[in-house]
């Protein structure tokens, strides 16, 4: 089988990682991809939202099935687009379909979904601009810290968490009005803030079918200590420790089942990963978000821990024999944590020379922000790098993480030296 994986961060490394190990695939294409995948597959210069360039290349590649990576081109409709073209249609594509990826595009279409549904989650109110005086009284009908997100994609940016009324009132009217976070903020889900420790459930779904695969918790805050800026992740540790077994049941009935059904229920076609971000307030588990998309970093410590044949997988979703498949687990835990590059996640340098990856053991560095150039990899984002490790305990696992970051070195490199320091 010829497959594409379509992004460039550490997610797509660690998918392209994981299928090159597959009998099945004969052929692996990573577009643009990183240094990373282009020590074991092909990469391909294109834009994963460019749906015709995407088309040129599945037919003068002859590509069976495309794994979309980012939440973007799902966002866009790049499920249907293969869907609605006679030349791609028999191309299987992991990812839902655009009216389903909504669950990431549009805050407020999934917290009405959640609510039409009964899962749990925030209370909530959204508004935009002529409404922005009724944001004001809604906000000072909540206690603090107040949460404001904006309504479509930021690139895990657009969530602000304040103590502060005034501020928050502030910010509700830089969001609405000058555009913080451009398109994305012409709408803001205002939500009643919950106290509790954060999780992450990942489910694999066929459209009927669907498998649980393990629990991961990542850090989001740039500083040690949960400080600072958020970022896209800052590394991750799998399995969860205090997800207990009646605490993961809860989840399932909870959540997962009512999800699976309720897509289901409104004919949201849905073939792929189902993201949800949870929070365990007490006992019980509520959904903070959903993604449509496997998460980075939590990906570099979730696929690693399945010891399945990722293509079979994939087929079985294709297929929607997903039922057939049983999925197992690595005992191990696993741990990542993420290489940044100085003053990310604002401004930040870049092409700046990588060394030391020869002497890494033990752990499988999955590379994100980093390209080739002259044979050297060199940063070329702001997330560079994410060493992941195994161990018979996270507190095993981070360690091998952080002896073997002691031995990479690029300019202005910084990383969190407290990943898992709340478990």
């Amino acid at each position: 089988m010829t497959i594409l994986i379509l992004g460039s961060g550490g997610r797509e490394h660690t998918f392209a990682w994981k299928i090159v190990q597959s009998p099945l695939c004969q052929k692996l294409y990573v577009a643009p991809g990183n240094s990373g995948t282009a020590e074991i597959a092909e990469n391909i210069d294109l834009n994963v939202t460019d749906f015709q360039a995407i088309k040129k290349v599945v037919l003068e590649k002859q590509i069976d099935m495309v794994v979309v990576g980012p939440e973007d081109p799902l966002v866009k409709g790049v499920h249907d687009f293969f869907l609605d073209d006679e030349e791609l249609k028999h191309v299987a594509v992991i990812g839902p379909q655009k009216a389903a990826a909504e669950l990431e595009g549009s805050k407020e279409f999934a917290k009405e979904f959640m609510f039409r549904h009964d899962i749990p989650t925030a209370a909530y109110q959204s508004f935009d601009a002529s409404t922005l005086e009724a944001g004001y009284q809604f906000l000072e009908t909540l206690k603090p810290p107040y949460v404001l997100k904006a309504d479509g994609l930021a690139a895990g940016k657009g969530v602000l968490i304040l103590n502060d009324l005034n501020e928050a009132k502030a910010e509700l009217k830089h969001m609405l009005v000058d555009a913080k976070f451009g398109a994305a903020s012409t709408k803001v889900v205002i939500e009643e803030f919950l106290d509790g420790i954060e999780l992450s459930c990942f489910v694999l779904t066929d459209g009927k079918n669907y498998k649980i695969l393990p629990t991961a918790k990542d850090y989001k805050r740039i500083g040690d200590g949960d400080t600072g800026l958020n970022t896209g992740g800052m590394g991750a540790v799998s399995p969860v420790p205090f997800a207990t077994e009646s605490f993961l049941n809860k989840i399932e009935e909870r959540i997962v089942q009512p999800t699976v059904a309720g897509l289901q229920k409104d004919g949201l076609h849905y073939k792929g990963f189902i993201f949800i971000g949870l929070i365990k307030v007490g006992d019980d588990p509520k959904v903070i978000e959903y993604n449509v998309r496997m998460g980075d970093p939590e990906t570099e410590v979730v696929l690693p821990r399945v010891k399945n044949d990722l293509v079979e997988i994939f087929q079985a979703i294709a297929d929607q024999t997903l039922d057939s498949i049983e999925i197992e687990i690595d005992s191990r835990a696993a741990t990542t944590v993420m290489l940044v590059s100085g003053g990310y996640p604002e401004s930040y340098e870049k092409s700046k020379e990588i060394t030391g990856l020869a002497n890494l053991t033990e752990v499988i560095p999955f590379h994100a922000g980093a390209s080739l150039r002259n044979n050297q990899v060199v940063t070329s984002g702001g997330r560079v790098m994410a060493i992941t490790a195994f161990g018979e305990t996270y507190q095993e696992a981070i360690k091998k993480s952080y002896q073997n970051i002691e031995k990479l070195h690029f300019d202005k490199m910084y990383y969190r030296k407290d990943i898992g320091f709340d478990l």
